[in-house]
């Protein structure tokens, strides 16, 4: 599983004209889902990026959580995040999981931020989508579950 993880003041997605999800501050998180990955995977992910310690505390140091600001999450499935572009020009996807575990493993990943008490907004899963976010830092994070990077 992939994660990109972007500290934002707020965002939303939107489909066909209509929001499917916002949030105020928090955490914009464009998640792939590859061949290999399980619902183990899936809760690790969720409890990784809930805990990274990337908002300031009141010395202006990256010390905080998303759960310690009890901020909301924005999950958005990208499956491009696993295109492999070495080597050719077109990306090649074979390393992402099908469709049908793909949805099931990001709604997995969903639930578990929900569990741990965060509000979670979405994309819909294998629709065309408009994501706007505000980027507070820029904060980027890049989180791969088998450590790759």
């Amino acid at each position: 599983m992939r994660a990109v993880v972007q500290r934002v003041s707020r965002a939303k997605v939107t489909v066909g004209g209509q929001v499917t999800g916002e949030i105020g501050p928090g955490l914009v998180i464009l998640l792939g889902v590859g061949k290999e990955d399980s619902s183990q995977v899936a809760a690790a992910m969720a409890e990784k990026v809930a805990n990274l310690r990337i908002f300031e505390d009141e010395q202006g140091k990256m010390n905080r959580s998303l759960l310690d600001v009890k901020g909301s999450a924005l999950v958005v499935s990208q499956f491009t995040l696993y295109g492999d572009a070495r080597g050719q020009r077109r990306p090649s996807y074979i390393a992402a999981a099908p469709p049908e575990p793909a949805k099931r493993l990001y709604e997995e990943f969903s639930g578990a931020l929900q569990k741990l008490g965060i509000l979670v907004g979405k994309g819909i899963f294998q629709a065309m989508m408009s994501v706007e976010l505000v980027n507070e830092g820029p904060v980027t994070i890049l989180i791969d579950s088998d450590k790759t990077f």
